[in-house]
């Protein structure tokens, strides 16, 4: 049997081996979810012919890449690769959401074969879109599909991946949505009705409305899809539970029986008669075997898992020194390295969501824009995309508004960080620091976002000259990172001779901390802008109290602490931390935990933190009225002192 070729119809013999190919993937779905009791099968089945045409007779052959946003139809997924040999199908019948099997409940690139883990509904079509833009940026025209759901048509980042592939003309992403018209609570019309067709067709795409269970119908529909040149919705009208009797017919009354729940150990010769009527006998077996052997062309390979801060290949180019004399903002030092990172390396780009001029990645815009992408007001979108992104080869430099990236994209970055990737996210107009845009702006809980993520480190600079290192060093070690920086301008650090402290010598380590200042009687642990702070306030006391011994710590990870720090802490057993954030989620409560787990039992234990929320102001008068300005810290090292 030949592979088609699109706008052919397909022969009698394809589609009686695609019905053959269904059908043994249909067989393992049931088995899989009843061995588990539980799983999705409802959904699982309504898509599975359209899986089954996409793989044998589009992805084996050419390995175009593939993302399942509705991550639940894992038991189709998973049914489909082992169908076509990419994994073992006995493996993952049998050890479907079994406890340390890689075959878990939602769709994961533990398994190879799938380029994006997903559950959450809405990140996998944003994450196809990256992919689908990435292919446009290496100048090709290869093909990029993407699955999601109806009921995931609600959620708001669809809406936004929507425009985003409109307004960069993706010609080459073709989503499939399964419109079997049910969701998890009950049918589309009861639940949340929106009309679907006249959604995307508003927003600019092509609309193909396809029979989700007829070959020729659905291969026609592909063959109309790789023809346009705008992106492509196909909407398959499906029937949820297609193909075993007892689940379809809830299915076609629009009923959420099956949408969720496997069959009960109670109902096993209802499983058992259909699973017989699915099973392959020795000459259809014999079709699918000789048609592995002589067309699937193309097999998926492991995905790799770097090792957290390990290197990657990048030219780093040299830092920008800032003199001791310059006041000046992170943000600006963040711009003009990732401009000079750009120009080195055509894979770094940069993400920004309506701001680039605030956060200074307007410098790549005007100098490199085929490495810009503007993502508009669409901050999810943007930090899903970058996931994508990261994965496809690029290092994706992604920034908006602290309050926006931690709040409104942290269930995003929350799933990057379970697909394990390499995105760069710099938040800038964190804490105080941002001053007059009030309180909905003045993000000081976003640290806390972050921390709970195994796979992303989070890091705030004290100064530019460590910003322009920061930057250099996240772009060339492989992971996630956090980078969040203020809004407002302040001194460079210096040393007591008056002379640069981040200076050409410098080296930043992820974790590392730097004493600015030796003492013996008092330690200030200080991060951010509030380092600055510090050294005004150390100042001021020596003014007041010319013996006084304090030592200034600077802490740039506020999830990792080295010895330094400890060492600093023992001689002292008197700690003051300081930052622009609130204490519950930031750098007091970690300093806290640090000192607990290696048995220091402090004299005195004090901090300096934003205690609740501010109304507008200059960051230095915000600074004060909010209570972590360097007279605040001056008069609490002198109660101690």
């Amino acid at each position: 049997m030949e592979i088609p070729k699109l706008g052919e119809n397909l022969s009698e013999e394809q589609i009686k081996f695609l019905n053959t190919f269904s059908k043994a993937c249909r067989h393992s779905i049931l088995k899989m979810v009843f061995n588990a009791q539980s799983g999705h099968p409802g959904g699982s089945l309504s898509t599975i012919d359209y899986l089954a045409l996409l793989y044998t007779f589009l992805i084996g052959q050419n390995g175009n890449r593939l993302v399942v946003s509705n991550g639940h139809i894992s038991p189709a997924v998973y049914s489909t690769l082992a169908e076509m040999d990419y994994i073992p199908k006995e493996e993952v019948v049998e050890d479907f959401r079994k406890v340390g099997s890689i075959y878990e409940g939602h769709i994961t690139r533990h398994v190879k074969g799938i380029d994006y883990g997903t559950g959450p509904l809405g990140i996998g079509v944003a994450v196809a879109a990256a992919f689908a833009k990435g292919e446009k940026m290496r100048g090709s025209d290869k093909k990029v599909f993407a699955i999601a759901g109806d009921g995931e048509a609600q959620e708001g980042e669809v809406y936004e991946m929507m425009h985003f592939a409109k307004n960069y003309n993706l010609n080459n992403y073709i989503l499939f949505i399964d419109y079997n018209k049910v969701q998890l609570t009950a049918s589309l019309k009861e639940t949340f009705d929106i009309d679907i067709i006249k959604t995307f067709e508003a927003a600019g795409w092509h609309v193909i409305e396809t029979n989700g269970h007829d070959f020729q119908d659905m291969w026609k529909a592909l063959s109309e899809a790789h023809k346009q040149d705008k992106p492509v919705v196909i909407v398959g009208h499906t029937i949820m539970g297609q193909g075993i009797e007892f689940m379809e017919k809830e299915g076609e009354d629009h009923k959420s029986t099956w949408h969720g729940k496997s069959p009960s150990k109670d109902e096993v010769e209802l499983v058992n008669n259909a699973l017989q009527k699915l099973e392959l006998n020795s000459e259809e077996k014999e079709n699918i075997n000789e048609f592995k052997k002589n067309n699937i062309n193309w097999k998926p390979e492991k995905n790799l898992y770097p090792e957290l801060l390990s290197s990657v290949e990048i030219d780093q180019g040299e830092p920008f020194i800032y003199a001791a004399d310059v006041v000046t903002d992170c943000r600006s030092a963040y711009g003009k390295a990732l401009l000079d990172l750009a120009k080195r390396n055509e894979k770094v780009i940069a993400l920004t969501a309506d701001l680039m001029g605030s956060v200074k990645t307007d410098g790549v815009y005007k100098e490199l824009p085929d490495q810009y992408i503007e993502f508009g007001i669409t901050e999810q979108s943007m930090v899903s995309s970058a996931g994508g992104f990261s994965l496809d080869g690029f290092i994706p430099f992604t920034s908006t508004f602290g309050a926006f990236m931690t709040s409104r994209a942290k269930d995003q970055a929350r799933v990057n960080d379970i697909n394990y990737t390499n995105v760069k996210m710099v938040a800038t107009h964190c804490g105080l620091s941002v001053g007059e845009d009030g309180p909905t702006h003045q993000a000081i809980d976003d640290m806390g976002s972050m921390l709970g993520f195994f796979n992303t480190m989070v890091i705030e600079p004290a100064d530019p000259n460590q910003t322009d290192r920061i930057i250099r060093y996240i772009a060339s070690h492989y992971g996630n990172f956090y980078v969040r920086m203020g809004r407002h301008k302040f001194p460079v650090i210096t040393k007591e001779d008056g002379t640069v402290f981040y200076d050409e010598n410098y080296k930043y380590e992820y974790g590392k901390t730097d004493t600015i200042r030796e003492g013996s009687d008092l330690t200030i642990i200080a991060t951010g802008p509030l380092v600055n702070e510090a050294l005004k306030a150390r100042e001021a006391i020596l003014k007041q109290k010319p013996a006084a011994s304090v030592e200034i710590i600077a802490v740039s990870s506020i999830k990792k602490f080295d010895q330094n720090l400890l060492d600093s802490i023992k001689k002292t057993k008197k700690v003051i931390t300081a930052e622009d954030h609130n204490p519950l989620s930031g750098l007091a409560s970690q300093i806290a935990l640090f000192t607990n787990q290696n048995g220091i039992q402090l004299e005195r234990f004090e901090n300096i933190a934003v205690q609740e929320y501010q109304l507008s102001g200059k960051a230095d008068e915000l600074y004060e009225t909010g209570g972590i300005s360097a007279n605040h810290i001056r008069k609490k090292a002198l109660e101690i002192i």
